[in-house]
């Protein structure tokens, strides 16, 4: 019996998928004023693992809600934002940037002012890695392009 079930939990260990390895950098958040009521937050994901992943869901206590977002531009030329409901794709490694007038984390209903100098912890969801932890540090001086980081597709 013991060997049974040792052979079973190998073969299902074996048979189970290598979670994504993901890595975040160059991260950062703001909101436009002290009192604002939302805030956004811009990094870069990196996928390091062998499988395809997708960032599915965020959460945070600084604010009520946390939502994946983007920018487009209607037909007018009039740039909206939208909440991005099927989640952002991961390939395996590739990465992703979240930028100001790109996509990005949208924090609503702040429960307190981003202070600057501060950090704020943020629970990334992934499709296959699970939840990820991360601190964030509030910062109202960065530049739209500061540690942009200049890659090929």
């Amino acid at each position: 019996m013991k060997r049974h079930l040792t052979a079973t939990l190998a073969a299902m260990l074996l048979a189970a998928p290598a979670l994504a390895e993901i890595m975040v950098s160059d991260a950062y958040v703001r909101s436009s004023t002290p009192t604002s009521a939302s805030g956004a937050a811009f990094m870069t994901l990196m996928n390091e693992g062998a499988e395809d992943d997708r960032l599915i869901a965020v959460s945070s206590d600084v604010a009520a809600r946390v939502e994946l977002h983007t920018h487009s531009e209607d037909e007018n030329g009039v740039m909206r934002m939208s909440e991005i409901e099927d989640g952002i794709a991961l390939p395996a490694g590739g990465m992703h940037h979240l930028a100001r007038g790109g996509d990005h984390l949208m924090f609503m209903g702040l429960t307190g002012p981003l202070e600057q100098g501060s950090e704020i912890a943020v629970t990334l969801t992934f499709e296959k890695a699970g939840e990820m932890q991360v601190m964030i540090p509030v910062d109202h001086e960065r530049k739209p392009d500061h540690g942009a980081m200049k890659h090929s597709d």
